[in-house]
């Protein structure tokens, strides 16, 4: 008889998911609400294509036999490189079927970087676009195989990108029929997203089937999402917040979708007025255009999500706020806000159900209230935290602890009645517009360049539109060094060799650092310097 005492969290908290997974969870609502819109297709030209549940459930068999034709199974990893696109989402859905892992990849990334991506997760296989199919093919010539859409997310493609000599997307259709089976098992991974976090080297972020059935299980009630609303995806696919926090929670209710290439400001309103979208992601830029645009004073959007409380915005925005904080290691919105409970400004809520938080000072003691501490997090790794970053033992050991808490690098501050407020991210850190930059990989890169330069330290710039923009801050060995050419080719050398988000908008030469504790530099004091400049 087996002992239950000897059975691991993971497992049991799988258990919950018995002879569930992302395929099955599809197809129950393809069985009992066929007809019913799951993914709309807004492109930015051209008409809008709808897939019903059902129609859904078919595509990802299809293409499932496809790629199960060109030798792909269970555990195998296939690269998706390409901006929003229906292709995209059918084809992470087609290599959940198979049990085979989706990586999809930031489409600012430069050749060297995806090279990376393809070697440390071993591509079989990729599927991309034709403005990206050069690129995939310089990244990747030990790809078994590329696949490459018709389009560039609804976008014609020119004569030089249609010359790619790759199969066509429409070469991965077979018959549905042809799908092999295998058992269901909620822990085997489903998707890796790459995240910089503040190392010199992304890390690869697993995701099992039984993490989106988590996100579907709980995300809803987080963000009051019904089966009739809508959500609105317009941030990149290869962010969690499109996979887990719009089509996982959408998959939790059997709601819709509407999946745009990519944010557009023009289309912001007249796209929600369209599809009655009840639901959004709100980022900082997205709330300046909703301004700029206009608020109507009658929409149909109920929530917007957000990182903080700011009570002001539900009045100015016409639409409940609520506070959601996350990363993609821990997978849907860990702390939130609700409806029922009244929170002081820029508090961002307290912690989910299912989820544990701690805020853990330099010293290791636990925050008293009114002090700053680092938030830690615990969950179920492989349900509801992520199941590891994929082969990096290093990354692991620092994420986690041995009994299971997840070091967020987020700096909060414990308040009287419980809530939690936002006090920064860890100072090697960058969010610009949206996107995560490790300030390490950017230096590094710096260095790489072939300068006479004592040493390099990048930060955070404020700008109006993105919230921040990288800078680079150095020091020159050689006093003669001329610093406008010096700063040009430090600009050249890092948009050649990292996304164009990371490249730093300006070089500023100092003597000296500031210091902190312990002599390292002071990035705090560096930011402060760095916005006396004007921001480009």
């Amino acid at each position: 008889m087996a002992d239950a005492s000897t059975i691991d969290a993971a497992r049991t908290a799988a258990f919950q998911f018995q002879g569930q997974d992302i395929p099955w969870l599809v197809d129950h609502w393809a069985e009992h609400q066929p007809d019913k819109a799951f993914l709309i297709w807004d492109p930015k030209d051209g008409p809008n294509r709808t897939w019903t549940y059902a129609e859904f459930a078919e595509a990802t068999k299809r293409v499932a036999a496809g790629l199960a034709a060109r030798g792909v199974g269970v555990g195998d990893m296939v690269l998706i490189h390409a901006e929003n696109c229906p292709e995209g989402v059918i084809g992470w859905y087609a290599c959940a079927r198979l049990g085979a892992v989706a990586v999809t990849t930031n489409t600012r990334s430069v050749a060297a970087e995806v090279n990376y991506f393809i070697t440390h997760t071993g591509c079989v296989g990729a599927i991309t676009q034709p403005k990206y199919a050069a690129l995939v093919a310089e990244a990747g010539p030990d790809l078994g195989w590329v696949v490459v859409t018709e389009d560039n997310s609804g976008v014609p493609a020119t004569a030089d990108e249609l010359d790619h000599g790759r199969d066509s997307w429409d070469s991965l259709h077979s018959d549905a029929a042809d799908v092999p089976t295998r058992q269901r098992d909620a822990l085997l991974p489903a998707g890796i997203l790459f995240t910089s976090g503040t190392t010199s080297k992304p890390k690869a972020v697993v995701h099992t089937h039984a993490n989106a059935l988590w996100a579907a299980k709980v995300n809803p009630t987080n963000i009051q999402l019904e089966a009739d609303d809508v959500y609105l995806a317009s941030l990149p696919f290869f962010h969690v917040n499109t996979q887990s926090w719009a089509i996982w929670s959408i998959l939790g209710v059997g709601g819709t979708v509407v999946l745009q290439p990519k944010f557009s400001a023009s289309k912001f309103w007249p796209v929600i007025e369209q599809h009655s979208v009840t639901h959004i992601s709100l980022l900082p830029f997205v709330i300046q255009t909703a301004f700029e645009q206009g608020i109507p004073e009658q929409h149909t959007v109920k929530v917007g999500v957000f990182g903080l409380i700011m009570g002001v915005l539900d009045q100015m925005m016409g639409m409940k706020v609520v506070a959601a904080y996350g990363m993609t290691e821990l997978v849907t919105h860990c702390i939130h806000s609700n409806p029922w409970e009244q929170y002081p400004e820029l508090a961002m809520g307290k912690v989910s159900p299912g989820y544990e938080m701690l805020i853990v000072k330099e010293d290791g003691e636990l925050a008293r209230i009114g002090e700053m501490g680092e938030l830690w997090i615990r969950g179920v790794r492989g349900v509801s935290v992520c199941l590891e970053y994929f082969h990096n033992d290093a990354a692991n050991e620092k994420f986690f602890t041995d009994d299971g808490w997840a070091r967020t690098g987020d700096i909060v501050m414990l308040l009287d009645d419980g809530n939690i407020r936002y006090c920064d991210r860890d100072k090697d850190a960058l969010k610009v517009g949206g996107e995560n930059v490790s300030a390490r990989e950017v230096e590094d890169t710096i260095r790489a360049a072939g300068l006479a330069l004592v040493d390099v330290a990048v930060v955070a710039q404020t700008h109006e539109r993105l919230d921040m923009v990288p800078v680079a801050f150095a020091i020159k060995a050689d006093p003669d060094l001329d610093e406008d050419a010096a700063a040009a080719q430090i600009i050249e050398h890092c948009k050649a060799n990292v996304a164009d988000f990371k490249v730093p908008r300006a070089v500023y030469f100092v003597d000296e650092f500031p210091t902190a504790e312990l002599g390292k530099i002071s990035k705090k004091d560096l930011r402060e310097l760095a916005d006396t400049y004007v921001a480009t």
